[in-house]
């Protein structure tokens, strides 16, 4: 697979980070036009899409944009909100929701890029119907992704959920659990490691990648892509949807290069949704 260099180390753009909280903090000013974008996003695939943009198509588009990698799902909305970024890429809309009812936000969701199917994996399994009694399944910590989780796991017959007509179950509503499935809720980027400890893991497509899983070959199930809810967009305080920075890289994100390298770069790991 190839791999498109990262312009930005996660350990310094997480420095910059930081430096730019302390300089701008919650009173910061959206940058003039003239100004780069900076746009906090997931290693992979958020970052490899942007800097892709960076590199083949923003000089055309009159665009700068400085990528800021974060290895967590926490702090690129703690960094937005705080003037720190002009924009994020690494979450879903339900995701987004959750974060904005716990913490307050007041952002805009901008249209879908791309689908990260959730994946069941496992180093001792090659074969989902092989998995023992009672055996220990590590799941994402956040609610919206452990919903995601549970609801792979139903679909693939492994246990069955309470109708609550909760968009985000927990372990407490599941109803029927056939093979006394043990779930183990872990840090979402720590859940490649996790493998080595548990039977199985259901792991985000972005982290999957990340350790070298490939989501079409190597995970026992897969999310579906088709009429999936969870696709990965562009993310703005409210308000700033207008910049016109904004604007241009939205129409990027959605223009018929990236889908290309999407599909070519992932080969079904990551799946255009536009």
């Amino acid at each position: 697979m190839h791999r498109p260099r990262k312009s930005v180390l996660a350990a310094v753009a997480t420095a910059a980070v930081l430096a730019l909280s302390a300089c701008g903090g919650g009173d910061a000013e959206l940058s003039g036009a003239d100004e780069p974008l900076r746009v906090g996003a997931s290693p992979v695939p958020h970052a490899e899409i942007l800097n892709f943009i960076a590199d083949e198509l923003a000089e055309d588009a009159g665009l700068e944009l400085e990528i800021v990698e974060f290895t967590d799902y926490v702090q690129p909305n703690v960094a937005l909100d705080d003037g720190s970024l002009d924009a994020n890429y690494f979450q879903t809309v339900p995701y987004l929701e959750e974060q904005e009812a716990n913490a307050g936000y007041d952002f805009t969701a901008l249209d879908p890029v791309h689908i990260e199917p959730l994946g069941l994996y496992s180093e001792s399994l090659t074969d989902v119907a092989d998995l023992p009694d009672g055996a220990e399944i590590a799941i994402p910590n956040d609610p919206t992704n452990a919903g995601r989780a549970l609801r792979l796991l139903e679909a693939n017959d492994l246990l069955t959920l309470a109708d609550t007509g909760d968009a985000a179950p927990t372990a407490l509503d599941i109803d029927d659990n056939p093979k006394n499935l043990k779930i183990t809720e872990v840090e979402a980027a720590q859940l490649p490691r996790s493998l080595a400890d548990v039977d199985a893991a259901v792991i985000n497509g972005n982290y999957a990648i990340d350790a070298d899983l490939s989501p079409a070959e190597d995970a026992l199930v897969l999310e579906e892509g088709e009429g999936n809810p969870n696709a990965n967009l562009l993310v703005v305080r409210s308000g700033d949807e207008d910049d016109e920075r904004i604007q241009k890289l939205e129409e990027l994100l959605h223009s018929d290069e990236v889908r290309q390298f999407i599909e070519e770069t992932y080969e079904g790991a990551v799946l255009p949704a536009f």
